[in-house]
């Protein structure tokens, strides 16, 4: 018989040296010109739980935000040209993700303040699929398997 993990206190999300797990095998990490905003409207729109995320400095800018998403895990900072890290808009990606209720999750994101771009619609794959921006310029997919 195996014995149960002793458990662990949840790492504070304000510490940066806490290291929660990353979760996925595939991780994006934007560069967004608000990157605490940006976390706070995730939350909001994607029901993203923030793992860990640094101070601001005195201008407001964080060097690191550690979001949980639907499964996985993104990464946020805001932009700090002075250490070569410029801001550029968001372009020729998206991020998905994939959803059993894509209604729920199209309208949760609508009335956190995400511009329809395309809404939920039976694709040729056989999926419902939609698109919409946030207001970060970041285009976010939404996919629902066939059932």
């Amino acid at each position: 018989m195996s014995q149960a993990a002793p458990s662990q206190a949840a790492p504070n999300p304000a510490t940066p040296s806490s290291a929660p797990a990353v979760r996925g095998g595939l991780v994006a990490y934007l560069c967004l010109d608000g990157a605490l905003k940006a976390a706070d409207f995730y939350g909001r729109a994607f029901g993203a739980e923030t793992a860990a995320s640094h101070a601001p400095d005195a201008q407001g800018r964080t060097t690191h935000v550690h979001l949980h998403v639907n499964g996985s895990s993104l990464m946020l900072s805001d932009p700090f040209p002075e250490h070569g890290c410029p801001h550029q808009p968001a372009q020729g990606f998206n991020l998905t993700l994939m959803v059993d209720d894509i209604g729920a999750w199209w309208e949760r994101a609508i009335a956190a303040g995400a511009t329809p771009l395309m809404p939920p619609a039976e694709m040729f794959w056989g999926d419902t699929y939609a698109q919409l921006r946030d207001p970060f310029g970041v285009t976010w997919a939404m996919n629902q398997a066939r059932r």
